[in-house]
């Protein structure tokens, strides 16, 4: 597989507690070089990248992460906050504990506003599949679905456990035609970013991709 055809599809990520400026502006550099997709980054990073580099580079920012039971007004209001800092894309976490208490519809819910909120931007919304029974993953994908978001995705990266090939094929089977998939965490050799492409993966969430690719 051309590892450009990876690579475009690659949101280039630093999401650890302990990044430093100088972490991001090598994670950029090589975004920039690369031609990843974006670069996923922590909300406190959104505004002196963009001040840094402009248009040259595609900002994705997270709300409600890692864990997701931030209250929704929290959420939107971390949503707000990094569009207007120049994120042009949001990884939400849902809350999971609505999630395991069944109250879909409130995450729907959620998943609605943020939507609203973001408009044009894309909104990709992470489930924490390693939390999940199968029959949750099912209702989220409604829940994505119906709530108008562009993505699914997997995992936080953060989390027991990333990224599996089954949940990508059981999304397939339950989002909505306009619903993409974006997979992270675990995603950790070469082989494994070619079998999540091909198994129809928009995205891939990882820090690995460009030195794996580039060696």
């Amino acid at each position: 597989m051309d590892k450009r055809e990876i690579l475009r599809r690659v949101d280039h990520t630093q999401l650890q507690a302990y990044a430093t400026w100088e972490d991001i502006v090598k994670l950029c550099d090589e975004a920039i070089a690369n031609q990843t997709a974006s670069v996923c980054v922590p909300p406190a990073y959104v505004k002196r990248i963009h001040d840094t580099y402009g248009e040259k580079i595609n900002i994705c920012t997270v709300v409600g992460f890692p864990l997701g039971y931030s209250v929704t007004e929290a959420k939107a209001a971390e949503t707000r906050r990094a569009l207007a800092d120049g994120a042009n894309e949001i990884d939400m976490v849902v809350n999971i504990s609505d999630v395991k208490n069944g109250m879909y519809d409130q995450v729907e819910k959620e998943i609605r506003t943020l939507k609203e909120i973001c408009g044009d931007r894309v909104l990709k919304v992470i489930i924490e599949t390693c939390y999940l029974t199968e029959e949750e993953k099912i209702a989220m994908c409604r829940a994505v679905t119906d709530a108008g978001a562009d993505y699914i995705k997997t995992s936080t990266g953060f989390g027991t456990g990333g990224a599996t090939l089954a949940d990508v094929r059981l999304f397939r089977e339950h989002i909505g035609k306009n619903v993409k998939i974006k997979a992270a965490g675990g995603i950790s050799t070469v082989e494994d970013l070619e079998a999540f492409v091909r198994e129809g993966c928009d995205r891939i969430g990882t820090s690995r991709a460009v030195g794996l690719l580039s060696q």
